[in-house]
């Protein structure tokens, strides 16, 4: 029976994969969530009768919780775990919609923003992938996959101007890096590390915007679809995810995916 973790399993993303990992009754799926009760009756409306659901409390910036949660994960699983999926995330609202040198007139803030952003997107993820290495090695699939952004590339970032969201940005390009020295770590033990941008979603993020920041990003979708004819805007959640999934059962290390960072085509395509 293929096992599954997956932070940040309350919402969004994190909840779409929680849907679609447990349609299928074979597998083991636990969520990490910071109100179980919440999510629990989540589940119960709208996920009803899937047994192989496992919710459990876990704030991923608290140490002590996430190993906790490890432990409970290996009571679930029997000592092992195939796939571990690091999608929680902080997406700052203060960052969201201006560049770093007008943030910057607000230094305090920034520095905030931006500490907050390397602890719940580095830090917490380094600290979550090494308390469940220990189950991942026992596993069969031995795959860890954390969700990344296009924002993050240097590339990109120059192409489209991207100049908001720095602090989200930076931090999770430094994801990246942890990833890819992780997978250096673990390479040898048969263990492949991933990160996946899941591409543009419609997630709510943008639901408390006022109209000057809507129209910043109007902007900002204008030049991708000037850069991208194809672009019709924000996919769907749950187009997003079967996309995700894909990307991580064609990886593999032999393939050269191990270490890397790639869209959800499974390219540098983030559009």
């Amino acid at each position: 029976m293929p096992s599954y973790v997956i932070t940040g399993a309350s919402r969004g993303l994190g909840f779409e994969f929680l849907r679609q990992l447990s349609s299928d009754s074979n597998n083991i799926v636990i969520g990490l969530v910071r109100n179980k009760a919440a999510t629990d009756q989540a589940v119960a409306q709208e996920l009803a009768g899937r047994s192989n659901i496992h919710i459990l409390q876990a704030d991923i910036t608290d140490y002590e919780a996430i190993k906790h949660a490890a432990a409970e994960t290996a009571r679930i699983t029997g000592g092992k775990l195939d796939y571990l999926v690091a999608n929680a995330a902080y997406v700052s609202e203060f960052d969201a919609y201006d560049p770093i040198g007008v943030l910057g007139e607000n230094p305090q803030a920034l520095e905030q923003d931006l500490l907050e952003s390397f602890k719940v997107n580095v830090i917490a993820n380094v600290h979550l992938f090494n308390l469940y290495m220990p189950l991942i090695l026992a596993g069969t699939t031995k795959k860890v996959i954390a969700l990344s952004t296009g924002m993050a590339d240097l590339d990109s970032m120059n192409k489209y101007e991207l100049h908001v969201a720095p602090g989200y940005a930076i931090s999770k390009a430094a994801m990246n890096v942890a990833v890819g020295k992780f997978h250096a770590q673990y390479k040898k033990e048969g263990v492949l590390f991933l990160s996946i941008c899941p591409g543009v979603v419609d997630t709510g993020h943008y639901k408390n915007a006022t109209p000057e920041q809507m129209e910043k990003l109007g902007d900002m979708f204008q030049k991708f679809v000037l850069n991208n004819p194809d672009f019709k805007g924000p996919a769907k959640a749950e187009d997003a995810v079967r996309s995700v999934i894909s990307v991580w059962e064609n990886a593999s290390i032999d393939g050269g995916s191990g270490g890397t960072y790639v869209s959800h085509h499974g390219n540098k395509k983030w559009l």
